[in-house]
């Protein structure tokens, strides 16, 4: 009996210590979001959108309407197309939840057309944030709002304010 016991003992004290090892559902949930941020939109690669989303995934504030996964990846490719050297950087994270909250500055060059303006050669800086939820791993919702008075001036699209 003695001996189950300290079995027992040994088998739960190693349980512990394996679970205090495994990172928080926070954190992994931010591994997801900080994954595509830098892959998504510094590397380019689109086809994260499959690995990292659900296929009923939804990114709001982004367009008129909700941006499934195949919007996502037009989107991304315009992106770059406009802005071939685009750069993301990742400024805070948070986690709560199934949530995390990304702030971001971007830059970029106007190399290409983007939203009916054609390439200007102009260095542009903004910032964005974006609100994901996830479940089980994947990117189920996104939630964006973008400085796109800010990319709209410095492409010469609206006047710049008076100093």
């Amino acid at each position: 009996m003695r001996t189950t016991s300290i079995l027992i003992l040994f088998a739960l004290s190693f349980s512990v210590v394996a679970l205090a090892d495994a990172p928080s559902p926070q954190a992994q949930n931010k591994s997801v979001v900080l994954k595509f941020e830098d892959q998504f939109k510094n590397k380019a690669n689109h086809d994260i959108v499959d690995e990292l989303m659900v296929p009923t995934y939804q990114a709001h504030g982004i367009g008129p309407a909700p941006l499934d996964r195949a919007g996502m990846k037009q989107l991304g490719k315009a992106i770059v197309t406009a802005f071939p050297d685009v750069h993301v950087t990742i400024d805070s994270v948070v986690a709560e939840g199934d949530l995390v909250v990304t702030r971001c500055s971007v830059a970029g060059t106007h190399k290409g057309p983007f939203q009916g303006i054609p390439a200007t050669g102009r260095a542009i800086r903004f910032t964005e944030m974006h609100m994901y939820r996830l479940a089980q791993g994947k990117i189920v919702e996104q939630w964006s709002n973008i400085d796109a008075l800010a990319i709209l001036a410095q492409l010469g699209a609206l006047p710049l304010p008076r100093k």
